[in-house]
């Protein structure tokens, strides 16, 4: 088999393990055991270890790989919705999802010396894509605010959901959407009748 294809087969590979160990996470926290995230990726427990010999690895690869799914979506979106506006709604409630789905990543991370690292690698992929989504939809006139901060955007999208996860009969998704709501056109016309 030739290198290159030999290459994208692994990286075929790490990135079904990086989505089955998201998913395992999602559904029994980051502790999920190992066969089980070799289960949904299709492939032995042997294979996962010697992608990620330590859990720490693994979780640390999840996160990165979610972040950079994440980073890739906004300017796809740009292309692909009807409207700039359109198109930051899509990345946001991506973004929501990111952010509530992670079920003890921050804590996992948090006690690793690497974490800084990993919330600035998190700040510098994903702010510029939220600052790139801001402007144009300022540009287009959809939004009222231009002076918005991403930032500070990103920021108020995460308070709002913090504790989702413990309260069912809150929706994070929809207490986001009211304040993306609150940046539109139309929202500050109806307001101002």
């Amino acid at each position: 088999m030739p290198e290159a294809r030999k290459r994208a087969d692994v990286r075929r590979n790490e990135r079904a393990l990086l989505d089955a160990a998201a998913a395992a996470f999602v559904a029994s926290g980051i502790d999920a055991p190992v066969r089980d995230i070799a289960a949904r990726a299709g492939v032995g427990v042997g294979t996962v270890y010697r992608h990620f010999p330590s859990r720490a690895e693994l979780v640390v690869a999840v996160y990165r790989h979610q972040v950079e799914a994440c980073a890739q979506a906004g300017p796809e979106y740009l292309k692909s919705e009807p409207t700039p506006y359109a198109a930051l709604l899509r990345w946001v409630d991506d973004f929501v999802d990111f952010l509530v789905t992670k079920h003890g990543l921050p804590g996992a991370l948090s006690q690793g010396e690497g974490f800084e690292a990993l919330h600035t690698y998190f700040l510098d992929r994903l702010v510029p894509v939220c600052a790139d989504l801001l402007a144009a939809a300022g540009a287009a006139g959809e939004i009222v605010r231009t002076d918005i901060q991403a930032i500070e955007f990103m920021r108020a999208i995460g308070n709002l959901c913090i504790g989702a996860n413990d309260d069912r009969r809150y929706d994070a998704r929809r207490t986001v959407a009211l304040l993306a709501s609150g940046l539109t056109v139309q929202r500050a016309a109806t307001d101002g009748r």
